[in-house]
């Protein structure tokens, strides 16, 4: 199970943000939060084929677009292949989009080989 914060706003496809330096940074950190939490984690993967994750969104409050939220998840999605060694291309991820909580979260998890 890989454990990380609910992702920012400005990594929504439309966000405008601060300029594209704040969402560059903002980027680069939620990639290297994935790819930590996955080493941590460590989880198998197949050495071929798809690679089942499944995504439990929830956010801080009851704003925000659940249809844009998995949008938000690309940098995350980066930096588990990237700590996974593999394309993220492979990845087969189903959504589950539940009730706010303080402070929000996703867990993301791979399917076991």
């Amino acid at each position: 199970m890989i454990e990380l914060p609910f992702p920012a706003s400005i990594l929504a496809g439309h966000a405008k943000g601060n300029g594209n330096w704040a969402k560059i940074k903002a980027t680069k950190e939620h990639r290297e939060w994935a790819w930590k939490a996955t080493l941590a984690a460590a989880p198998s993967v197949p050495d071929e084929g798809d690679i089942r994750i499944h995504v439990r969104l929830i956010p801080a409050n009851k704003r925000g677009d659940r249809v844009n939220f998995p949008n938000r998840l690309k940098p995350y999605f980066d930096g588990v292949a990237d700590a996974l060694g593999v394309n993220d291309s492979r990845f087969l991820p189903s959504y589950e989009f539940c009730a706010p909580e303080k402070l929000g979260r996703v867990i993301i998890e791979v399917e076991p080989i």
